[in-house]
């Protein structure tokens, strides 16, 4: 039967990637700073979804490795975040179809349309006709925070991104761009290596994409945590901004802290905590 759903899927002209749903993120929990989540009251606590039909959690595995974690809305259609470790960049950009997930779906959905718990790619097709064919794919976990051209391809899910505005290839990449050198100047572990813990999130709209079946969020956040073994201090940094039309493409997004950060959280989520265990108030 999960042969004929995989076929199925590729007939419709879809790459899929072999990840796993799980009940908590302990399969991949290294990719959370001292292996824990963040808390998000009503959504994630303790590493267990408060709806489970709604919010999954998914292990991103691809070529029989774990690459990244994400918490993905089935409702919304884009991820409420994706958590990874940034230790090092890849120089390139891999040129892959984008993927799905198929254990987001189930047989019976796929006989009826090609996703049902996910977006697809014909939900970004659809935007040419009318004035939303600005709006791009936006990584969370960046293909160009990448370590190895593996796992940037394994960044090419499409549980991994969300309808982004210009500001995608404006001052939300520059944002990508600055962290990815700040993290590599500030984040060495004891063993001298880079290495900082990343979490990238979004915040829902009340728009979304012409289908009606994706949403635009109005926001997206990020921010890491890490160690710099030149000052034997933990570091962090946060970015945030409105997901909109940039007519000035140098805007440049200025770093915050990690509790202002949650603290612009808190206006839709309620009492967020982001790090566990160290100190991550340094910027």
């Amino acid at each position: 039967m999960r042969f004929l759903f995989v076929s199925m899927l590729l007939v419709f002209g879809f790459s899929s990637i072999k990840t796993e749903l799980v009940d908590s993120f302990n399969k991949c929990s290294d990719f959370f700073l001292n292996e824990q989540p963040p808390v998000i009251p009503g959504i994630l606590e303790n590493s267990i979804s408060r709806d489970n039909n709604r919010y999954k959690r998914i292990c991103q595995k691809y070529q029989n490795a774990y690459r990244f974690a994400t918490l993905y809305d089935t409702q919304t259609k884009i991820p409420v975040f994706s958590a990874y470790r940034y230790t090092g960049s890849y120089k390139g950009r891999p040129h892959i179809p984008w993927m799905i997930e198929p254990q987001l779906e189930t047989y019976d959905a796929a006989m009826r349309q090609p996703c049902v718990n996910q977006a697809f790619p014909g939900d970004y097709w659809a935007q040419k006709p009318m004035n939303q064919d600005n709006l791009t794919r936006g990584h969370f976990f960046p293909n160009c925070h990448a370590a190895d051209r593996v796992t940037a391809e394994s960044t090419f899910t499409l549980t991994n991104t969300a309808p982004h505005e210009s500001f995608n290839k404006g001052s939300w990449n520059k944002t990508e761009i600055t962290v990815r050198s700040t993290m590599n100047s500030h984040c060495r572990n004891k063993s001298d290596h880079i290495w900082a813990f990343v979490l990238t999130g979004a915040v829902p709209s009340n728009k979304n994409l012409l289908n009606k079946r994706v949403n635009i969020p109005s926001s997206m956040w990020t921010v890491f945590c890490c160690y710099n073994s030149k000052t034997s201090t933990w570091e962090s940094q946060a970015h945030w901004a409105n997901n909109k039309y940039e007519k000035n493409t140098e805007n440049t997004i200025k770093p915050r802290s990690v509790e202002e950060l949650q603290k612009f959280m808190e206006k839709t989520y309620g009492s967020v905590s982001l790090f566990h265990g160290v100190d991550c108030s340094k910027i």
